[in-house]
Order: C-alpha cells, then sequence, then structure tokens
C-alpha cells in the first residue's frame, strides 16, 4: 500500500507513476497521449491493479479500445475478467445527474475499496477531463475538485491521471491545473525534458538517439552555466533509458569541462551503463545510485 512520502513530485514519463500519484497531462491534438494512456493501462496490468479509463465522451469504444492498442490476448482477458474497465464520469457518478465533488471522490473511494476487495494491488484510472462539457459541470467546481484529493491519494493505493485538452481548456485553467497536480507528465512516450537551475541539471524520460543532441545541449549548458569550481549535478533519475551514445556524450563532456566536481544521481542500470562506458576514469565525476 502507498505510503504518505511515496508520491512522485516534478515532471515525469508516465512510467514513473507511481501508488499515490495524482497526474497532469495536457495534450493538443486528437492523437496525442495515445501511447501514454496505453503505457499507463499496460503498467497497471502489469502491477495487478485494476485499471478504469474515462475516454473523452467523444470516443466511442472501439476507438478507445484502439487506443489501447487492442484487440490483443491480455487487454481481452483483463476486460473479460473486470481488471480493466471503460467507463465514463456519468456511470461513476450515477444516479446522481450533476457533479460535486464530494460525489466523485466518494466514488472513487469505493471503487479503490472495491479492487482491493477483487484481490487487486490497487486502483489507476485516466480522466479525459472532456467530461466536463459533456455534464456542464461548473469549471472553477473541477478545480476545486483538483486541488482537493489529496486524501484519495495519502496512504492510499490509487492512481489517477487527469488528461486536459488544451484546445478546449483556457491557459488560465490548464496553468492552474498543472500546478495543482503534484506530478505532470510528459506529454508522449520518447521525449526528453529538460529543467536547469543553479548547480543542476535535470533530465526526464528518454535520453537516446532521438535526443540525443537534446541531451548534449543540456549538460553542455550546465557545465557552462556553473561558477568555475562548483559542483555540478546532473539528476538522471527521471530517464526512463539512457543510451550508451547518451551515456558516453555526458562523460565525454564532463572531460572537457574540467572545472569543479560533476554529481550524477541515477538509477542502478544507467550507473552500470556509465561505469561500463569510463565515467571511474573520468576525474572529479562522481556517480550517486538512487532508487525509484
Amino acid at each position: 500500500m502507498a505510503d504518505a512520502g511515496s508520491a512522485s513530485v516534478g515532471t515525469i514519463p508516465v512510467q514513473h507513476l507511481r501508488a499515490g500519484d495524482h497526474a497532469f497531462v495536457s495534450y493538443a491534438d486528437d492523437d496525442a497521449g495515445r501511447d501514454v494512456v496505453s503505457a499507463f493501462a499496460w503498467a497497471g496490468l502489469v502491477k495487478r491493479e485494476k485499471v478504469m479509463v474515462f475516454a473523452a465522451p467523444q470516443m466511442d469504444e472501439e476507438q478507445v479500445w484502439n487506443r489501447l492498442d487492442a484487440p490483443g490476448a491480455l487487454l481481452g482477458a483483463a476486460r473479460e475478467h473486470g481488471q480493466l474497465v471503460l467507463s465514463s464520469m456519468r456511470a461513476l457518478i450515477h444516479p446522481q445527474d450533476a457533479f460535486t465533488p464530494h460525489r466523485q471522490w466518494e466514488r472513487i473511494t469505493e471503487e479503490t475499496d472495491k479492487a482491493l476487495a477483487e484481490g487487486y494491488s490497487g486502483l489507476r484510472t485516466y480522466i479525459d477531463m472532456h467530461w466536463v462539457g459533456e455534464l456542464d459541470a461548473d469549471v472553477e467546481v473541477m478545480m476545486h475538485r483538483e486541488s482537493h484529493a489529496q486524501h484519495l491519494f495519502t496512504d492510499r493505493p490509487y492512481t489517477e491521471i487527469c488528461a486536459y485538452d488544451s484546445r478546449w481548456f483556457n491557459p488560465g485553467v490548464l496553468e492552474a491545473m498543472h500546478e495543482a497536480h503534484p506530478c505532470r507528465l510528459l506529454p508522449r512516450l520518447g521525449v526528453l525534458h529538460v529543467e536547469q537551475a543553479e548547480g543542476m541539471v535535470q533530465l526526464a524520460g528518454e535520453a537516446d538517439i532521438a535526443t540525443r543532441e537534446q541531451f548534449i545541449g543540456a549538460v553542455r549548458d550546465g557545465l557552462r552555466r556553473r561558477e568555475h569550481s562548483r559542483p555540478l549535478t546532473v539528476d538522471l533519475s527521471g530517464l526512463v533509458f539512457l543510451g550508451v551514445a547518451c551515456a558516453v556524450d555526458l562523460l565525454r563532456l564532463v572531460l572537457e569541462h574540467p572545472h569543479g566536481p560533476v554529481h550524477v544521481h541515477c538509477p542502478p542500470t544507467p550507473a552500470r551503463i556509465l561505469r561500463r562506458a569510463g565515467a571511474d576514469q573520468v576525474p572529479h565525476l562522481v556517480i550517486s545510485e538512487v532508487a525509484r
């Protein structure tokens, strides 16, 4: 069961979601995000969680199954056995017609308890926020729900993605909801997200051939921006994948900028890749393994 300190914080790939996470993601076209919901559902099935998908109301069931990469034997079996459920916000709050935060909270709590009673390790839901328009719900009331839902996640094996269509919600709502959620998801698989701060470069997503130039630019910029002899931390804990080419690039860049120590924080697998690439031979480079 999730504990109060287990939830993820910041911008992360969908693969790093854990029980207790309340995540925001946005999309800007009809095909965007299909890999996110698919990866989210598949991960839940592997973890023996119950998965509920509340797709955009304008999508029919066949479209939703196609978005989950169905039909397939595993997904078909999960659907047949009730581990994977397609639903709607209207069905969730039934028989109540109008949306209220209390009713939704109540029903999600019931569904989480039901999942545990059925023998699953927890519940995860993907909720497309187009339900707001379908139910003619007040956007301010929805925003209150989103920013006051911590009790659904604290010490509870519940995980939720709230997906916002940026073409439908105004920028002010999107910005507020981005800030209200404890973690924000990368909009799709196969991308690299970079955040720069004083003495820090944080990377999330995938560092591979497709994102190699972005990876090199981020590390080089961090090395150049630090003050002379000041340490730099390169945080790779948000990576799903570190390619060998990017690992070699990191070591080469550190050698090219030998002023001050560089601390690399990363999970065990990237740490092994860096060491096999020769990290132990790079002066002033310190690798610290971190667990997710």
